[in-house]
């Protein structure tokens, strides 16, 4: 990879970037998971960088083209100049994150790095359940188990009572890539279970996501159902 450094302006000024000549990123607008890394790349300078590729998936299409780079027919996938290809939104985050000299969305103090680690995870095990339960839900008429439709309801429903109880703890933490697992995973709800009025009974994550839904990096990437 030829790289140099190159001081450039996005959500934190002044950031220095190792700039790479290039990065092609299979992308969708409405994926959670890229959603996830184009956050991280607008709040490290870095958006521009990437070349989109419009890749549509989906579990019973499998996409061809994608399919040479990454034969698990999943995005995101960032393909570096070099040749080099990443799989899965959390390895490109970091990978992006290191090329920059700003605030890191991987804190590096070890009780902020492991917390955030943490609820990224969450936010992907949500967003897996979240994934699942939608495609159950579209089955044709007849074909769906109600008994795995009460199941994922069950899980996402105490997945949110779960946030509910630690929203001051998401709010007073430094912005990371744990916050913006679980917005993205919150976003999702909104985007495809718009009927679960999940904010109701809980006005604590409520008015967290309603803070991280203003800032710029995460109303950049607002999902779109093309």
């Amino acid at each position: 990879m030829i790289a140099q450094s190159q001081i450039i302006s996005g959500p934190s000024t002044h950031i220095e970037v190792v700039r790479a000549t290039s990065m092609k990123l299979h992308w969708s607008p409405r994926s959670p998971f890229v959603r996830k890394v184009l956050i991280v790349a607008h709040e490290t300078g870095q958006f521009d960088r990437l070349e989109k590729v419009r890749s549509v998936v989906a579990m019973t299409k499998p996409n061809e083209q994608l399919m040479r780079v990454n034969p698990f027919n999943k995005i995101p996938t960032l393909v570096l100049d070099d040749g080099r290809i990443l799989f899965d939104s959390d390895l490109i985050s970091e990978y992006l994150d290191s090329l920059h000299s700003g605030t890191k969305m991987v804190p590096s103090d070890s009780s902020e790095h492991w917390q955030a680690l943490c609820w990224r995870a969450f936010g992907n095990e949500m967003l897996d359940a979240l994934i699942l339960w939608r495609n159950e839900q579209t089955r044709p008429n007849g074909t769906h188990l109600q008994i795995l439709l009460n199941a994922f309801e069950l899980k996402i429903r105490t997945a949110l009572d779960f946030l509910e109880r630690d929203a001051e703890s998401l709010t007073q933490a430094p912005f990371s890539v744990g916050q913006i697992s679980i917005g993205c995973a919150l976003a999702y709800m909104n985007f495809r279970f718009a009927h679960y009025n999940w904010r109701k009974a809980r006005p604590k994550i409520a008015h967290w996501f309603s803070e991280f839904e203003q800032r710029p990096s995460v109303k950049l990437t607002e999902p779109k159902d093309e």
